[in-house]
């Protein structure tokens, strides 16, 4: 029987050994962060008399400088930036998919318009976007998505609009046009399904930086504000060197879960950059 395409893609993407180990990585993190209201050992809020504790029985990863227990923290803090990360990149990616498509396919006057725009937003540095904008709209999970939604997109309709223009030369979209197809149809039956592998890839990677921008704008704090938990404000209690130096259980487990996750994500993406890619042969 013929491989499909769909079979192809699983087929090749097993033979990326770091993007299967990162697959799992990360949908066993996804797993334990929304089941943390069932397996977190205690109320991530609540306030233990034990304040700065190191490690123990009763706290696996300590407890912070007000007594709350880090590891109900950290499964929280997790959940709230893939959250975070997720719907940023969904915001982000739907709006660059749609400009895209219209500057691609249309052309002329609107494509000039619409990349003008791209541009113009581009010329900004990535950072300092990100955080004027912080700095301007009330700290919170929902106005980081929207902020980060809205500042992701322009890298999404560079591709999509490039994707699109070279789709539009090909015989079977040409032949949609000449049958009197409506255009809407040609944009999401003909040329949308063809350029869904490249958005996939990219999408990782915009999601891979908005968990980093999440936990950037939250450890100024100007993003997921106390008392819940973030892994960018579980970093906030680093600032003090005593922090740094002495109690290390502090911001050792946010960090590192920041950084396996940011790799995972892009190992991820390799991965399935390798396996939708037709011309790799396995």
């Amino acid at each position: 029987m013929e491989e499909t395409y769909l079979q192809s893609v699983i087929r090749r993407f097993k033979y990326h050994k770091a993007g299967v180990v990162s697959l799992v990585i990360v949908a066993v993190i996804i797993v334990f962060s929304v089941l943390a209201p069932f397996i977190s050992p205690y109320d991530p809020n609540a306030i233990n008399p034990e304040f700065s504790a190191p490690p123990s029985a009763a706290h696996l990863l300590g407890t912070d400088s007000i007594g709350r227990d880090m590891l109900s923290r950290l499964l929280y803090g997790t959940r709230v930036s893939l959250l975070v990360g997720f719907l940023a990149t969904v915001l982000s990616t739907g709006i660059g998919v749609i400009l895209g498509l219209i500057a691609g396919y249309f052309g002329g006057i609107v494509d000039m318009i619409i990349m003008r725009f791209t541009d113009m937003v581009m010329s900004f540095p990535y950072i300092l976007l990100i955080l004027v904008a912080g700095a301007i709209f009330e700290p919170g999970m929902w106005n980081i998505i929207l902020i980060l939604g809205f500042v992701d997109w322009p890298g999404v309709t560079r591709l999509v609009r490039g994707n699109v223009m070279a789709l539009k030369e090909q015989d079977f979209v040409k032949s949609s046009m000449i049958a009197g197809m409506p255009q809407s149809y040609i944009m999401a039956s003909d040329i949308l399904p063809n350029t869904v592998a490249p958005i996939l890839v990219f999408a990782t990677s915009v999601m891979a930086i908005s968990i980093l921008d999440e936990a950037t704008l939250s450890f100024l704090g100007m993003g997921v504000q106390p008392p819940d938990a973030s892994l960018g404000n579980l970093l906030n209690g680093a600032e003090s060197i005593t922090v740094l130096t002495q109690m290390p259980w502090m911001w050792l487990s946010p960090g590192l879960m920041i950084v396996v996750l940011v790799i995972c994500v892009n190992f991820i993406g390799d991965a399935l950059r390798d396996a939708m890619d037709p011309t790799t042969i396995r």
